[in-house]
């Protein structure tokens, strides 16, 4: 039914005079709220609850301390767009002689008590949404409606159970009844009743931020194409942007650079001369003669240096579509990201590639920083409220002050910052905060001008890489001078508009050295490695792979010790992704081996990223940290990474982990790729904390995947769960020696074919057999094998080798030896016709078995098969020496199963079978002989229905070469040729010596 202006302003006459009951007036004045937004009112209410997705008095369910549960309704729910919680003010205080109404029903509106009332069914109407089923997400708006008087909106877009904020901040979140006679404001509610993610306004801000980002882009490969240096470039461009942002906040005249670039278009010559005047001006807070007004002063470090670089027409244009962007709207949190991109020529190609998505921050920082300030705050509140209650105003307002002065010390750290979008979203939501805090001041009468604001000098930054480290503080000082003007209106700040903090640290994070020097090999020629950051795509696969011809000199460091973080109240960041065994390409040899020794305490075997878990940890143990919060690659769950953190949670100073997801869709900002990670937060001491599940997962319009979760309490271990810790199991003596992993052969010299076997003496030299044998991984077991050999020489000096078998003596020497020459390990290099690890230790175990039980390492599915002795298994393969087909059917049950998914960790989405966590400690059951002999039969059955399901599909003759190690033809339908295997070929004779 559609109103006209007339029928609105009767609908606010009318219900302007309301009073009473909130329980007699609320569900009608909502409906003809719909009206007057001209959406439908909502449904008639159904039996099964989960049905009423639009509705009044929606029931929840609210978990009480017992185990049970209190029912609860909602005002007013629309299933992902808002709960509504109403409520009845007066325009006096009119004291109430019914019993049940709320404490609002009896409080004059503008009051003190009023404000209470109103955020306490803010925090309630929280409650409640918390507790909606995980399967229907958290709706992104809040509302408390006060009938007749006005609306309070406030939201929470990532819609994963963080605070609901102010929207769009503390200043403008209040819409008056009156304001519905505003078409955009009837506007803003039906967006709300339809389609309430259109509000998000960081989804706004990334379309804008993107197209800015690609303009300066374009300028830069110009500006480096004329002959200026990276620096230089991304030193003038960064002036540029802040004086976009600067005339579209009206910090110098509005629209007054984008003037002169207009200008500089129809006269270039002209450009120079108006652009340095301007910067200079704004340098000191003198008088630019181009505008002919006096300017802020803004020092700093942005315009110390006024230099202008010379531009072409085209140019000047290309910098002109950057200025028309509305700079009021573009997002920091990921304007960083995409300035650092656009600025590097290396990176400038990714410049499409996803960014981290704000939410996905934002899951992180909630909970890490503004989870214990908000709670802190809501108890600041209710004794504020308290004291003001009992005449103490004076108090009350001392108490709210005290809290105000409390954050303007609060020191946030983010010690792998890049170009700062953790810290900037971390200064957002304080700010947000703190406009609360100012707000409730002004109840108590407080003159906020008097007041000093969070500004950037309490987020600090440690970053290595310099031109990110000047974008982290302007993308800081930009986006805190937008929530100046959000809080403040056109009040300028105080000058120097931006001081010389120096809270962003271009410095490594982990170690400190007194000097380093190139390193030379034993011929004193220098050593170099991949530059860590140059790829190309890889020509099969297409995906990003580290550039072999992008090369710098490797570097020993001297006088090392371990890096000391700034003294911080919190941690909070997103450190390197880099594995264990990617450290020394990634990071070089010299480096390495330094960090290794200055955090000597930890295994060498950990990822990088732990290093920065390790130094957070121990501060929050110490109590030096209140909380810190990290981004880790799921591996955290890993063996060789979650020592570490049991070690922290284990120790007689303990912390427990406050809150985690384990497994959440990510963006590698590096590449754009999309990988799985673990978010962590620790606080000290023993205690329980949130374990967030995630329970949907689907895909959104935007670069985000949208996650809902599911929520349990409890104390949380080590391998991030809850229940029985299985990371605290020690191995088992009777599964000692029983398992391991298969030879690792460092270098792949070692792999023939057949064909190539033959070549080598295989069948015509005695006893070769014994050393070349066929070979299946993880792959092979998994889908179709290779059909492939290898060599084996355990146990053969070289001597041996040389005079027994001269035709492999040489494949090796010119395939192998070359490429352990290389290597840093004095037993690869000294043993270099032996595997890296060929394990001595599990072969006494095999011996005298005709078959032996094998898993992969890393699979989608958990299972196990039988294999021949004749087979060498390699590394991805996990073995274990049984040839019982009751150990095959006691470890293929959903009990073992379940127990080694729990225990063993995953690789990014594929489950890893540890043999260390998932074998050694679990105890096979002490079955009767009857049982035993039952279970034996299935297990014969399960691994000869499996391998009788994998031969009807068409494949090499692999199996049949197992069984006849002789018979090396290929069997019918085959070619004895892989294209994937490029290794399958006619025989690469091995007396032609190839060096």
């Amino acid at each position: 039914m559609l109103l006209n202006n007339g029928q609105i302003a009767d609908f606010i006459t009318r219900w302007k005079a309301s009073g009473g009951s909130e329980q007699a007036n609320s569900q009608l004045f909502l409906a003809e709220l719909c009206d007057v937004l001209e959406v439908p009112r909502p449904d008639p209410a159904r039996e099964i609850n989960e049905k009423n997705v639009y509705s009044f008095e929606r029931k929840v369910f609210i978990p009480r301390g017992d185990g049970t549960k209190e029912q609860k309704r909602l005002d007013l729910y629309r299933k992902g767009c808002f709960v509504l919680e109403a409520k009845q003010g007066q325009d006096r205080a009119t004291p109430l002689s019914l019993p049940g109404f709320t404490s609002s029903s009896a409080v004059k509106r503008g009051s003190r008590q009023w404000e209470d009332a109103m955020q306490r069914a803010r925090r309630q109407a929280e409650n409640y949404i918390r507790c909606l089923p995980a399967n229907e997400g958290r709706p992104p708006f809040l509302i408390v409606a006060d009938v007749g008087f006005c609306f309070d909106l406030y939201t929470e877009f990532t819609r994963s159970g963080g605070v609901y904020l102010h929207f769009p901040d503390a200043r403008q979140y209040r819409i008056r009844l009156d304001d519905l006679k505003k078409p955009e404001v009837r506007e803003l509610f039906r967006a709300i009743w339809n389609d309430p993610l259109s509000l998000d306004p960081s989804r706004r801000a990334a379309k804008v931020t993107e197209e800015v980002a690609a303009h300066l882009a374009e300028l830069a490969r110009l500006l480096e194409a004329d002959g200026h240096g990276p620096e230089k470039v991304s030193r003038f461009l960064m002036r540029c942007v802040f004086s976009m942002f600067a005339e579209d906040v009206s910090l110098i005249p509005a629209g007054s650079f984008t003037d002169i670039l207009q200008k500089a278009v129809l006269e270039p010559r002209l450009y120079a001369h108006f652009v340095r005047d301007l910067w200079t001006a704004m340098n000191n807070g003198s008088v630019s003669v181009a505008l002919g007004k006096k300017l802020l002063r803004f020092n700093g470090n942005i315009f110390a240096n006024p230099e202008v670089l010379p531009l072409s027409q085209a140019q000047i244009g290309i910098l002109l579509e950057a200025a028309r962007a509305d700079w009021k709207e573009v997002e920091p949190a990921i304007f960083g990201t995409l300035l650092e991109r656009a600025l590097d020529p290396r990176e400038r190609h990714k410049l499409g590639a996803h960014y981290t998505p704000r939410a996905y921050v934002e899951r992180l920082v909630i909970p890490t920083v503004m989870q214990p300030l908000r709670k802190e705050w809501d108890d600041v509140q209710a004794a504020a409220s308290l004291l003001f209650s009992q005449g103490k105003e004076n108090e009350a307002r001392n108490t709210v002050s005290a809290f105000h002065k409390r954050l303007l010390k609060i020191r946030v750290l983010d010690p792998a910052c890049g170009s700062g979008n953790f810290l900037y979203v971390t200064l957002e939501h304080m700010k947000r905060l703190e406009g609360e805090v100012l707000h409730s001041l002004d109840t108590y009468g407080e003159q906020r001008q008097t007041l000093l604001q969070i500004d950037p000098h309490q987020f600090l930054g440690l970053e290595i890489n310099p031109r990110a480290a000047h974008i982290a503080e302007m993308v800081l000082w930009i986006g805190y001078l937008q929530w100046h003007f959000r809080t403040h209106g056109n009040v300028n700040p105080p000058e120097p508009v931006v001081k010389k903090f120096n809270n962003i640290q271009k410095k490594d994070a982990l170690i400190a050295w007194k000097s380093r020097k190139w390193a030379k090999d034993k011929q004193g020629k220098p050593v170099t490695r991949w530059d860590g950051v140059t790829y190309k795509p890889d020509p099969v696969t297409g995906r990003e792979v580290p550039n072999e011809d992008a090369v710098v000199m490797d570097e020993v460091y001297e006088g090392v010790t371990a890096t000391e973080w700034p003294r911080a109240d919190f941690i909070v960041g997103n450190p390197p992704f880099v594995g264990n065994k990617r450290m020394r390409l990634a990071l070089g040899h010299g480096y390495t081996e330094a960090l290794r020794a200055a955090y000597a305490n930890l295994p060498e075997s950990c990822d990088f990223v732990m290093y920065w878990w390790h130094k957070a940890a121990e501060l929050t143990r110490l109590g030096k940290v209140e909380r810190f919060g990290f981004i880790t690659t799921n591996s955290l769950t890993q063996v060789f990474n979650r020592r570490i953190v049991s070690r922290h949670l284990e120790d007689k100073k303990p912390l427990h982990l406050a809150f985690v997801v384990p497994d959440h869709p990510w963006v590698d900002a590096s590449d754009g790729a999309a990988v799985r990670i673990s978010m962590t937060v620790g606080e000290k001491g023993a205690g329980t904390g949130i374990l967030a599940s995630v329970s949907q997962e689907s895909e959104t319009d935007s670069r985000e995947r949208f996650v809902s979760f599911e929520e349990r309490l409890g104390k949380i271990h080590a391998d991030l769960r809850l229940g029985a810790n299985i990371a605290k199991s020690i191995p088992l003596r009777a599964n000692e020696s029983l398992s391991n992993h298969g030879v690792a052969l460092y270098g792949d010299g070692f792999i023939v074919t057949p064909d190539q076997a033959k070549c080598l003496g295989f069948g015509r030299i005695p006893t070769l057999e014994k050393h070349i044998r066929f070979s299946k991984n993880g792959k092979d077991i998994t889908d179709k094998p290779r059909n492939i050999m290898i060599i084996d020489l355990l146990g053969l000096s070289i001597e041996e080798v040389s005079n027994k078998f001269p035709e492999v003596y040489q494949w090796l020497l010119t395939r192998v030896k070359p490429v352990r020459d290389q290597d840093r390990r004095a037993s690869h290099r000294n043993l270099w016709w032996i595997f890296g690890e060929p394990r001595k230790t599990l072969r006494p175990a095999l011996n005298g078995l005709e078959r032996y039980i094998v898993t992969p390492y890393v699979a989608k599915h958990c299972f196990f098969t039988f294999q021949p002795d004749s087979l060498l298994a390699d590394h991805s393969l996990i073995v274990i020496a049984s040839s019982d087909a009751f150990h095959l059917g006691v470890l293929s049950s959903r009990i073992h199963v379940c127990w080694s998914l729990a225990a063993g960790g995953t690789l990014e989405d594929r489950p890893r079978y540890n043999n260390s966590v998932c074998f050694a400690p679990f105890p096979f059951p002490a079955a009767t002989p009857e049982l035993q002999a039952r279970i034996r039969a299935l297990g014969e059955r399960l691994d000869g229905h499996r391998k009788a399901r994998q031969a009807l599909f068409p494949r090499s003759d692999h199996d049949r070469h197992v069984q006849c190690p002789g018979s090396l033809a290929p069997g019918p339908g085959t070619d004895g040729q892989r294209k994937d295997n490029p290794r399958t070929g006619p025989c690469d004779r091995p007396g032609r010596d190839s060096r």
